[in-house]
């Protein structure tokens, strides 16, 4: 199995590979950390599950 990095940073493809960590650190808000947000704004412990809707009462009206 060939190596996709070479030993000056860059992927075989050309991506610089210090340039993307470096933008990844500076995205913002990873998925579970918007989750984990979410889930304590709606009170729900459960950061998996930050809505509080009943599923089967909204399925019983329509």
């Amino acid at each position: 199995m060939e190596n996709n990095q070479n030993t000056q940073g860059f992927t075989a493809s050309g991506t610089n590979i210090a340039e993307v960590k470096r933008n990844n650190e500076n995205s913002g808000l990873t998925y579970n950390e918007v989750k984990e947000i979410l889930a304590k704004r709606t009170g729900n412990p459960d950061p998996g599950s930050y809505s509080q809707t009943d599923i089967k009462n909204v399925q019983n009206k329509y």
